[in-house]
């Protein structure tokens, strides 16, 4: 059994080897990209008796995008959304999203863990957050004065209390009945109570340690943090204190030392020379995929060792179910678990520019103060030459050419060309970042006269690299709640009441789903409260003529929750935090029996719509019907026209046949008068 933690200890330890390394190749980069946010840039060393001005491009595009993504992620009320993943979650998963967002978040530190580790992802490429459940022995110390024996007693009951010292006073009292001499007490106690609560924290990259093959943080063979911890503070863990007190001191590493030291500009005492409680130990917490078991499957272990890797120093050792660190990154790269800060995007350009900013200064210097050539014994106070001053004269001796005397260097003025070129890094910068003004909230019509289209092209080109960083940092933050609500489910043991809007509610999250989904808000993207505003107010309107068109009862398109979800967005777009002060959400239940008194009672407003809508509906029919009579009409006069053509056309044709018949007659008649066997019966 030794044997095989003996093995099991020195994969560990090499494990650790490999991720330190790892850490040590990465802190490189982190340090030259600190140095360069600080303004120190030590690969950029300066002249003796030259400008050493310092151009801080890395520290401006930082503070340019930090405040839009804070905003658009943490200035919801609620930060992150659970959503059910089984029937019978959807009031859980509500009431975890209330608790989590604006209980637990607030209440771990939440708010500046995620400060830190987006800031820490911008300058340093990652952010790591941690979460756990701290369990904390706490002592303090107090001082009690005049007190009676029923107060002394409750003050001093229980385990955790030590009276320190205690003196008793006869004090004399008015009653109704009468002076008495009662016995007052002042005491002074130690109590020791333990504390536990949820804890979140952005780690700092000396302290992690992570395997350089893995891709995902979660995914690594090992997953860790390695920190300087006081031996006091290990006992306060609830270690044992002969075993704490036996851990050796912690070594020096030069390297995490001047990382370290880099990040916070300071130095520590000598940790031997500390008291023995305030002595540093290497404390090491590992979450390791190792097969223990010796059944095949790696499973996932915790394990704590203080003062060095060894089977004697190790303080914790059991299976475990998550990898509590989350990885945030600002840009991904594909492929890799580093991603691409702003430092990686700026610190060539601000060497550049620190270097130009340099040489253009030195050239105004010697413009406005050229170096003089002079022939000292031709003047009579070379001081007034060498260490000028205005109003000062410079003599010269007599006889003395005074052009010949004293002169001065002439140096080409170049700053205009340096100026053109600091404006084209400024440009490629913004380039290459994609991080313009407009990331920060700020208008570009208000730098720069230019229409309102292209100030809108302009600002949604700024904001987009912005928007495409906060859902980034979303992504990342998925873990951290889902840790949360675990820790919760993990260890509240019983129902707690809280002031949340204004009322007591309870919360009681032993029978949550703990494997719930998650949903990071990041509002209505990175850009500013006056676009967010009228987007939703643009929303607003859009529902208010659903509304008036059909009807809020039954409508197909808008729901009170729907417009009760625009008002909450509406409010938190103008930076109020609470829509609940102003609005109040709609209750389904009352709803429901609103409709049904509706029906037979309707509101003012909805008989009126219901009265112009019949109004107009007996209108278009009687239109229909004056259009149809018109029509009929005017198909009887056609008739009665086409019947009187009709009619005039028989009689024209009657009178021509007659007319014919008249003639034909006529020629008929003619003809036997003239035909020749009459007129030879005649003559014979």
């Amino acid at each position: 059994m030794e044997a095989g933690a003996d093995m099991t200890t020195s994969v560990i330890s090499q494990l650790v080897r490999d991720c330190e390394s790892y850490r040590e190749q990465l802190s490189k980069d982190r340090d030259r990209a600190m140095e360069y946010f600080d303004g120190e840039m030590s690969d950029v060393p300066h002249q003796d008796g030259r400008s050493k001005v310092v151009s801080r491009d890395v520290r401006a595009h930082v503070k340019k995008v930090l405040p839009s993504l804070m905003r658009t992620i943490l200035g919801n009320e609620k930060v992150a959304e659970f959503q059910p993943v089984a029937a019978g979650d959807e009031d859980n998963a509500e009431q975890a999203t209330d608790y989590i967002s604006n209980v637990v978040f607030p209440e771990s530190d939440g708010y500046d863990a995620v400060q830190d580790a987006i800031h820490d992802a911008l300058k340093l490429r990652n952010g790591i957050i941690r979460w756990w459940y701290e369990k904390k022995m706490r002592v303090s110390v107090s001082e009690h004065s005049g007190l009676d024996e029923a107060s002394l007693v409750q003050l001093v009951a229980g385990d955790d209390v030590t009276v320190l010292s205690k003196a008793r006073r006869i004090e004399r009292i008015e009653t109704p009945q009468g002076p008495i001499d009662m016995p007052l007490y002042d005491v002074k106690i130690r109590r020791r109570r333990q504390d536990g609560r949820v804890r979140l924290a952005a780690v700092p990259p000396e302290q992690l340690l992570v395997h350089p093959d893995a891709l995902k943080i979660d995914e690594s063979p090992l997953t860790g943090i390695s920190m300087r911890l006081r031996r006091s503070e290990l006992v306060a863990l609830g270690y044992d204190r002969e075993l704490v007190e036996a851990l050796p001191v912690s070594a020096t590493d030069l390297d995490r030392d001047g990382e370290e030291a880099t990040r916070r500009r300071a130095f520590l005492e000598p940790r031997e020379m500390a008291a023995p409680a305030m002595q540093e130990v290497d404390y090491y917490e590992l979450y390791v995929r190792i097969d223990a078991d010796d059944d095949g499957i790696a499973e996932l272990r915790r394990m704590v060792y203080a003062g060095a890797i060894r089977e004697d120093c190790k303080l914790e050792d059991e299976e475990w179910d998550e990898v509590p660190f989350a990885d945030i990154i600002a840009e991904r790269r594909p492929h890799q678990r580093e991603g691409t800060s702003i430092a990686d995007d700026t610190m060539e350009g601000q060497k550049v520019k620190t270097v130009l900013l340099r040489e253009t200064l030195d050239n105004l210097y010697w413009q406005n103060k050229p170096q003089p050539i002079v022939q000292e014994e031709a003047i009579a106070n070379p001081d007034a030459v060498l260490n000028p001053a205005f109003g000062k004269p410079i003599r010269v001796n007599a006889g003395v050419n005074v052009r010949e005397a004293l002169g001065f260097t002439e140096v080409p003025f170049v700053a205009a060309s340096s100026f053109q070129m600091l404006d084209y890094f400024d440009r490629d910068m913004a380039d290459v970042t994609g991080i313009t003004d407009a990331a920060s909230g700020l208008a570009p019509d208000a730098l720069q006269n230019m229409t309102a289209k292209a100030s809108a092209m302009f600002e949604a080109a700024g904001i987009g690299q912005t928007e495409l960083m906060a859902r980034t940092i979303a992504r990342g933050l998925v873990p951290v709640f889902r840790g949360l609500l675990k820790l919760v489910i993990k260890h509240q043991d019983r129902p707690r009441m809280v002031r949340l809007r204004g009322r007591w509610v309870s919360f009681d999250p032993r029978p949550w789903n703990a494997d719930m989904d998650v949903s990071v808000n990041t509002g209505l993207g990175a850009g500013t409260r006056e676009r967010d505003m009228m987007v939703m107010q643009m929303v607003g309107s859009i529902q208010e003529k659903l509304l008036s068109s059909y009807g809020p009862v039954n409508n197909p398109f808008v729901t009170p929750d729907n417009v009760y979800n625009a008002l909450a967005k509406l409010i938190e777009a103008s930076g109020l935090k609470s829509v609940d002060r102003y609005f109040t959400k709609p209750d389904m239940a009352k709803l429901a029996q609103m409709q049904a008194q509706g029906s037979d009672q309707q509101n003012p407003a909805l008989q009126k719509l219901q009265a112009e809508t019949q109004a107009r509906l007996q209108k278009a029919q009687m239109d229909a019907q004056t259009d149809l009579k018109k029509l009929e009409m005017e198909r009887e006069l056609r008739l009665a026209e086409l019947r009187s053509k009709a009619e005039l056309q028989r009689y024209q044709i009657d009178q021509e046949i007659a007319l014919r018949r008249e003639q034909n007659t006529a020629e008929l008649m003619r003809d036997e008068r003239l035909s020749p066997a009459r007129f030879g019966g005649q003559a014979g």
